[in-house]
């Protein structure tokens, strides 16, 4: 398969995908954000429900600034919501692909690190 403006497979499932400049440069800019530990940290613990900058930042080991400073970023990005409840933020992550996404790189991180046999 050619890399080009616009790449069209069929899919195991007989789906045909059509994969755009604009698809790739999102997808890169999200799993940038997947590449630093303390905003991983804070997305796995956001696959447990809503919770705060202080819950989160404790969660991530490290500061309230640094959770909410991150925090800022996944959310320019798309990767969680935010919505207010009096004076605190609670945050969220965006939907289930985000869950797949964190899941899926974390079990492949699992399989590397510890020498089990990647599935085919």
């Amino acid at each position: 398969m050619s890399i080009g403006k616009t790449t069209t497979r069929t899919t195991p499932a007989g789906h045909e995908e059509g994969l755009t400049g604009r698809q790739v440069d999102e997808a890169v800019r999200m799993l940038s954000m997947l590449a630093e530990p303390t905003r991983l940290r804070l997305l796995w613990a956001l696959r447990d429900g809503e919770f705060g900058v202080t819950a989160l930042a404790e969660a991530a080991e490290c500061t309230p600034t640094a959770a909410s400073q991150h925090l800022s970023k996944l959310r320019l990005v798309g990767l969680v919501q935010q919505r207010a409840d009096g004076r605190a933020r609670l945050y969220r992550l965006s939907g289930g692909h985000v869950l797949r996404l964190l899941a899926e790189a974390l079990a492949q991180a699992e399989h590397t690190v510890s020498g089990l046999p990647h599935h085919g």
